[in-house]
């Protein structure tokens, strides 16, 4: 159970940042927000990057867990053999679309990441450990496909992923019914299996 203090510190940050972006938003706006004192924020986070890691990785935590779990599930139906390459997206781009239902300021705030550059050191500190499962996994679905290609694919997903998730707000609203996220997710799944499965240019 957090404390409704650190709470409050949480909800303020994310929708704040997620409004206004990490550079414009200070410490000093988000204690006045929340009505609370900046030994507060210091006792609970200490620094603003801190308080930036927390908010993330609240979101993110849960979401991990979700991925990890489906693909635990995947794997172990296939046994010993390779996972179906839909399954193993699915595991890996579904639970984002359910957080995301849930907690459309976190979305706005990964957007804002994705503008000021920030997104690299996030993947990094927050999503390394499960990326590397998915990664793994893919290797096997995928065993003919050379490394050095598989890597570029994965780097296609995640590009193709943040634009569905966090592109330009208007882009959705120009396509006759685009659909909530899991609608989205479903459909880049489609997407992306095929741009696995595609044969190599030489």
């Amino acid at each position: 159970m957090i404390p409704d203090t650190k709470r409050k510190i949480l909800d303020t940050a994310e929708r704040l940042i997620g409004e206004q972006g990490y550079a414009a938003t200070s410490l000093r706006q988000i204690i006045a927000e929340a009505g609370v004192n900046l030994a507060a924020v210091h006792y609970h986070f200490g620094s603003k990057e801190e308080l930036l890691d927390d908010v993330v990785l609240r979101r993110a935590g849960p979401v991990n867990e979700a991925r990890i779990a489906m693909l635990d599930r995947i794997e172990a139906e296939a046994r010993n053999g390779p996972p179906a390459v839909e399954r193993v997206l699915e595991a890996f781009l579904l639970p984002t679309a359910e957080a995301a239902s849930r907690h459309p300021r976190f979305v706005k705030l990964m957007g804002r990441m994705l503008a000021e550059g920030m997104m690299p050191g996030i993947l990094q500190k927050h999503f390394q450990v499960a990326a590397g499962r998915f990664l793994g996994a893919l290797r096997k679905a995928l065993p003919d496909l050379p490394a050095d290609e598989l890597l570029w694919r994965v780097h296609f997903m995640v590009g193709a992923m943040a634009h569905t998730m966090c592109g330009a707000p208007e882009f959705p609203q120009m396509i006759a019914e685009p659909g909530d996220f899991r609608t989205r997710m479903n459909r880049l799944v489609t997407f992306l299996s095929a741009g696995f499965r595609a044969s190599v240019n030489s």
